[in-house]
């Protein structure tokens, strides 16, 4: 018995459709709404929210890189402060 498989093609929305649909979102409707009314998938609406986000301002993409960076400093530091409590704890130093 063959298995059929259902070749599906993605569709390709041009940049002004697009704009069209964040427009509609940045005038107070919500993104399930307008998904719903235009037949879209939720997700693909965020995601074209998301991008839009990072067009407008690139420096974001930077600040956001540099915040992770300085998220993850912070927990390392954390953990070797942790390290050295626990330590000074052991050795009878620590309260």
């Amino acid at each position: 018995m063959e298995k059929k498989t259902a070749s599906r093609k993605r569709r390709k929305y041009d940049e002004n459709y697009k704009q069209e649909i964040l427009k509609m979102i940045n005038s107070g409707r919500s993104v399930p709404e307008v998904a719903r009314t235009m037949g879209l998938g939720e997700n693909l609406v965020y995601r074209w929210k998301a991008e839009s986000r990072t067009q407008e301002n690139p420096e974001e993409k930077s600040v956001n890189s540099e915040l992770d960076q300085l998220r993850k400093q912070i927990r390392q530091l954390e953990t070797e402060r942790d390290i050295l409590k626990k330590a000074l704890v052991i050795f009878g130093r620590g309260t």
